[in-house]
């Protein structure tokens, strides 16, 4: 019964270990989006005409 007290502690501090890291990631600017913001402006002229058809379509 010891060793499932043992486990259980030992996977909790795994588990904060994981969350430490995520944290540390996200403040870090790992995940932060470079590409699309470059990107999406190739495709804005597309995302305006197809909004003025919907709205030309409607009157």
């Amino acid at each position: 019964m010891s060793v499932i007290y043992l486990l259980i502690a030992i996977s909790i501090f795994v588990a904060i270990g994981f969350f430490i890291a995520f944290v540390f990631a996200v403040k870090s600017g790992q995940y932060d989006d470079d590409y699309t913001p470059s990107v999406r402006m190739l495709f804005d002229d597309e995302l305006i005409k197809s909004k003025k058809s919907k709205s030309t379509t409607k009157s």
